[in-house]
């Protein structure tokens, strides 16, 4: 076939498909009232093996702001990512149109200063540093020895890390600007900046991706949708598109009707009876980082217990994620104390949730659950500061103990086992150098009076792990299911290497990573980035139906408002509690009078203290006033005694035959 005819038949081939799309979802819309045209591109667009977007046209006016709605793995961060590289076929180029990706990753440079990081970037070149301070003053940096512009880059915040990002933005003369989650991390009065700047710059086209509807409602002129590989555009704002396409409600309900997240119950803690009683609480703690010269929190002090729905409320930088990564054990305060149930097991996701997993993109989903529950205990508990031992807890490993039984100083080599002992525990200690059978049983309290606060630690979560991990099969099969549970489909979680999934994926492995060992306590910092509606009404009803204590930071009221009637306020280092707020119940597609969710807010209202000085529960009795009055019981008989001690002891014996992993069976005082 010679060119000629070669280039008709594709003509005619292009004008055919051409026809086709405009017949199934019409002809582009078109504004011919003045409105300046940028760009009219039209393309396909994939990923690895898959096709994200097929022979579709994007059309941008200026001054117009756009919403890129769709569901996650759709391809909107993919599309942007095309655009922003100049690999988007149709796109004109930078020299035609100018494209900035607005991003607040400054991390490779934290020790430079505002002023400097900006003048250093060789896409500013040519600007002259009258006009960088200039820019960057508009944004809120002050100049000057005293001012913004001469902070370290490493000590902003997610708010104004965003405003740096549209300073350089500006500073670049950009015509379109790519925003992908602007408000993520974001507290309240920054998102409120970030729209007003963008409705007031009307010279500028903005492409954004957002999962806060509230955002896309106040600043979006039009909508483009993801529908069947094809961008549809919507005139108007998300509320507009939603009556235009009823289908999208779910931008405005919290439904668990399109993905379905489903949360392992989180299993018995011993000694525990009531969901009330604490399990895990911080007591005048004061927190300072390393060359900082005032402390990021001060004489704090909360509780939390298995019925505990806490939202933990502040600007950014207050001190929120400090305050979770002393919860936590990340971090370790310098003055007060971090107290928590020995057997006690955390879910916990980190403000950047994609943290969890940057050292493994080149593993599968699955691969990556192997790697972290390998060896029957979390890796990632292991890096914890609780857990790693410094000179100071190796040279007291080095030291003589003498226990004043007569036996003189023996160096400790390792805990072996452990039993309750009182209203406490005691460890089967193994000394250097002797016989199994010169092991010590030790009480806890001695042993911490002693320094071994670490050891315990060590031993307490491994005992927590196994009983987490009891009844888990580290399987394909079984991973697979519970990867299903987490929204995540099972294929991609067996195939797909980390690398290549969309943020919100990535954090749906992070989420079933965190709930892998059946957690009695899910910690979540900032858990609505990257997530997409349908994902977030599956998470907000999972959260809302699981049996164990939940405590999160979000700045996306909607979530907040739907699932914690207990708020904390950080603000300049010190916790106050706001008391208990009744939840929105209406925020739910499938909420109804005399719901599960009603009964659980009520016994979380009733679970908690209200409007106490600093948090959930007082310092000077913080279990006490969590319980509900306990019933008289009932004095046992010495035949009784007995025959309660036999029952006991049998089953102690049918534990120690049982498989590794079993979970020891609790003693409780009301067994028959």
């Amino acid at each position: 076939m010679d060119s000629d005819k070669a280039d008709s038949t594709a003509e005619a081939v292009h004008k055919f498909y051409v026809a086709e799309d405009e017949r199934k979802f019409g002809a582009p819309i078109k504004e011919d009232d003045g409105e300046v045209e940028i760009v009219n591109a039209t393309f396909s667009l994939g990923y690895g093996g898959m096709l994200l977007l097929s022979h579709t046209n994007l059309r941008l006016l200026k001054g117009h702001r756009y919403g890129l709605c769709g569901r996650n793995g759709a391809g909107k961060s993919t599309l942007m990512r095309s655009i922003a590289n100049g690999k988007l076929e149709g796109f004109p180029p930078q020299d035609e149109v100018r494209t900035c990706f607005v991003e607040h990753n400054q991390g490779e440079d934290a020790d430079l200063s505002i002023l400097e990081y900006t003048a250093k970037d060789p896409d500013l070149k040519a600007e002259g540093m009258e006009r960088i301070v200039s820019v960057l003053e508009e944004v809120g940096f002050t100049s000057g020895p005293e001012g913004r512009q001469s902070q370290k880059v490493g000590s902003l915040s997610g708010g104004w890390k965003m405003k740096l990002a549209l300073a350089r933005a500006m500073l670049m003369r950009a015509d379109v600007f790519l925003l992908d989650e602007p408000t993520n991390h974001l507290d309240v009065a920054n998102v409120k900046w970030l729209q007003e700047y963008l409705k007031t710059h009307t010279e500028i086209t903005s492409l954004i991706v957002s999962h806060d509807s509230g955002f896309l409602d106040e600043v979006c002129t039009d909508i483009y949708h993801y529908e069947q590989k094809k961008l549809v555009c919507y005139k108007g704002n998300l509320a507009d598109f939603v009556r235009q396409k009823p289908e999208g409600k779910s931008y405005y309900t919290l439904s668990a009707s399109q993905v379905q997240f489903k949360f392992p119950p989180p299993g018995i803690l011993t000694g525990v009876k009531s969901n009330t009683r604490s399990i895990l609480r911080m007591t005048d703690c004061t927190f300072t980082y390393p060359g900082g010269t005032k402390p990021s929190l001060q004489d704090v002090t909360c509780s939390l217990s298995l019925s505990s729905r806490v939202a933990i409320i502040g600007a950014n930088g207050a001190g929120k994620s400090t305050l979770i990564k002393l919860l936590t054990g990340e971090t370790i305060p310098q003055t007060g104390k971090v107290e928590k149930h020995p057997n006690l097991r955390i879910g916990y996701i980190k403000q950047h949730a994609l943290e969890h997993v940057e050292m493994h993109l080149e593993k599968t989903p699955n691969q990556y659950l192997q790697w972290r529950y390998a060896n029957g205990d979390d890796r990632e508990v292991l890096m914890k500061a609780t857990r790693v031992l410094t000179d100071e807890d190796k040279a007291q490993m080095e030291k003589m103990i003498d226990l004043g039984d007569g036996s003189g100083g023996r160096r400790l080599e390792a805990l072996i086992g452990r039993q309750k002992y009182k209203k406490s525990f005691q460890y089967e200690v193994k000394w250097v150098g002797l016989l199994p059978k010169y092991n010590t049983m030790i009480s806890r309290e001695t042993l911490l009076a002693q320094g071994f606060s670490k050891l315990i630690q060590e031993f307490d979560d491994h005992e927590a792990s196994r009983e987490g991990l009891g009844f888990r099969q580290l399987e394909p099969k079984v991973i697979s299911k519970h990867f299903e549970d987490v929204g995540l489909d099972p294929e991609i979680a067996n195939h797909n290497e980390i690398s290549g999934l969309s943020g919100g994926q990535k954090v749906k492995v992070v989420l079933a990573g965190a709930m892998w060992n059946n957690p009695h306590l899910l910690v979540l910092d900032e858990p609505t980035n990257f997530l997409d509606r349908d994902s977030l009404g599956g998470l907000a009803v999972a959260i809302r139906d699981y049996k164990g204590g939940v405590i999160m930071i979000s700045h996306n009221e909607e979530f907040v408002g739907a699932l914690c009637p207990e708020q904390w306020h950080v603000a300049d280092g010190r916790l106050t509690s706001k008391g208990h707020l009744a939840v929105s119940m209406d925020r739910f597609e499938d909420s109804r009078p005399g719901s599960s969710m009603a009964s659980s807010v009520v016994s979380s209202v009733a679970a908690s203290t209200v409007g106490s000085p600093s948090a959930s529960a007082p310092a000077s009795d913080a279990e006490g006033d969590m319980k509900f009055r306990a019933r008289k019981k009932k004095k046992l008989t010495k035949k009784e005694l007995k025959e309660r001690e036999v029952r006991r002891r049998l089953r102690h014996i049918n534990w120690l035959s049982s498989p590794k992993g079993t979970p020891h069976p609790p003693d409780t005082d009301d067994e028959a």
